[in-house]
């Protein structure tokens, strides 16, 4: 699949089959977030796998919507503030930018490979930290719920603003 159709057949998935996809499958996925740029090459994330019957419920279970219960895998996605870089000028911390570069690419490899993802922020950030004992400079940034779509994905309009909206030539 070349890059532009990969970007334009990604869409948010809400219903997955009762199948998990295998463990080389996900470990593919899981190297393209690992191959992400970040800052200075810090990397200040990590990724915990939830698919397990043990697991997988209690991580369904830090988000609100009846849905994320179809998923048979969770990625937990985690920011390390304690390995970031931080600018310089202002301090800014870059945790959020890198992790959601590594995210990015963990959903269109997941793409690419016939999954299916969603990008869920609205979850129970407590609940999260204290299922992983994470400690204060580890921050849950996203779960990412994957598994092969329900449904054979047909073509959707994508709703974005136009070119001219957002970018200034000078």
């Amino acid at each position: 699949m070349n890059f532009h159709d990969l970007i334009t057949s990604r869409q948010s998935i809400r219903s997955f089959k009762d199948k998990t996809p295998k463990r080389d499958v996900l470990e593919q996925i899981l190297e393209a977030a690992r191959m992400a740029p970040s800052a200075v090459n810090f990397q200040p994330w990590e990724f915990i796998v939830a698919s397990s019957a043990d697991m997988l419920p209690r991580v369904h279970a830090c988000y609100h919507r009846d849905w994320i219960n179809t998923a048979p895998v969770v990625v937990v996605a985690i920011g390390n503030h304690k390995e970031v870089w931080r600018r310089q000028a202002d301090g800014k911390d870059h945790t959020d930018v890198d992790l959601s570069i590594a995210i990015d690419h963990l959903i269109l490899q997941a793409t690419e490979l016939g999954l299916g993802s969603c990008w869920v922020c609205n979850f129970d950030v407590d609940k999260v930290k204290s299922l992983f004992d994470l400690p204060s400079y580890q921050e849950p940034i996203a779960l990412i719920p994957m598994g092969y779509p329900e449904e054979d994905l047909k073509p959707v309009d994508k709703e974005r603003k136009a070119l001219d909206e957002i970018v200034k030539w000078v």
